[in-house]
């Protein structure tokens, strides 16, 4: 989205969007658009939304629009040559990492769950393969000691879109020119899926807490407890401090302020918890609540 808003305040000339097709969420089933749509449509651009980019519709449309360039972030799918041919300048996408690292669908994820001091953002021109084409432009950004993939993203998309806007100045002017990717330091950060998502309290504190993190918003960090899932937010580790608690992997302590949760190195304090069905709370108004005997723990 601040792309687009980039993008838009621009002097370049946004013909068109392409975004996902309508989907239907909630009980009922309604439809609902994207954000980026609905931002399209109160511009008054004409939206595009084939359910794959190799679609013959969508492919005569994106020639009889002839763009110059065609800007992406976060498309989610491969485009084929007889699209990628069409702009003169390419498909400029815009990735959140510092390419070779991390190409894939989840790069923000999986650089907070790995650790990463720095990470950023990359332009560069899509070719067949996956976030493997030749870089145009890049920027750095710190990761803090406690950002969410949430809270990184959206630093990069606040970012990136300039990073964006100025590639595309860059092309038009002739200053910028596509450099091919390293052959050293590949990584792959492929989406996260739910039961990767599931916290490991025999790890050391220092990865559980890397985890939750990088899980957070999505698809959300989770445990059980008595046998029903417990999703778990962001709290705090404890490192340097001796594990006089004497806690096992998993075993829960709970004070009168914080709940405390032993790992494979030394506890963690608990920050929000989502119990099923209900709504978020501290962790320790919902270990009064469920009054936790002393043999009880995560899982």
């Amino acid at each position: 989205m601040p792309s687009l808003r980039a993008l838009l305040a621009s002097r370049h000339e946004v013909v068109a969007v392409v975004t996902r097709p309508d989907a239907r969420s909630g009980r009922g089933r309604t439809p609902s658009i994207s954000p980026v749509k609905e931002v399209a449509l109160e511009r008054g651009l004409e939206v595009l939304t084939p359910r794959s980019p190799r679609e013959e519709g969508f492919l005569a449309r994106l020639r009889e629009l002839a763009p110059d360039a065609c800007p992406v972030v976060a498309y989610g799918a491969l485009v084929p040559r007889s699209a990628l041919d069409v702009p003169r300048y390419g498909w400029v996408n815009l990735h959140f990492s510092l390419l070779p690292a991390w190409r894939g669908a989840a790069p923000v994820q999986r650089a907070v769950m790995a650790g990463d001091d720095v990470t950023g953002a990359t332009t560069f021109l899509l070719d067949e393969g996956l976030d493997t084409g030749p870089v145009l432009g890049t920027l750095t950004e710190t990761v803090r000691p406690d950002d969410t993939a949430g809270t990184l993203l959206e630093r990069l998309a606040h970012a990136g879109a300039g990073l964006l806007v100025a590639t595309l100045d860059g092309l038009e002017a002739g200053t910028v020119h596509a450099v091919p990717q390293p052959a050293d330091g590949v990584s792959h950060a492929p989406k996260l899926t739910t039961e990767e998502a599931r916290v490991r309290w025999d790890l050391p504190a220092h990865v559980v807490d890397r985890h939750i993190r990088g899980c957070t918003p999505a698809p959300g960090a989770w445990t059980t407890f008595r046998g029903e899932r417990l999703r778990v937010g962001p709290g705090s580790t404890e490192q340097g401090q001796p594990d006089d608690l004497g806690l096992a992997p998993g075993a829960l302590h709970v004070g009168k302020r914080a709940v405390r949760v032993g790992t494979g190195s030394v506890p963690v304090v608990l920050g929000e918890v989502v119990p099923t069905g209900k709504k978020p709370m501290p962790a320790a108004d919902w270990a009064r609540g469920v009054r936790i005997s002393d043999d009880e723990g995560l899982e």
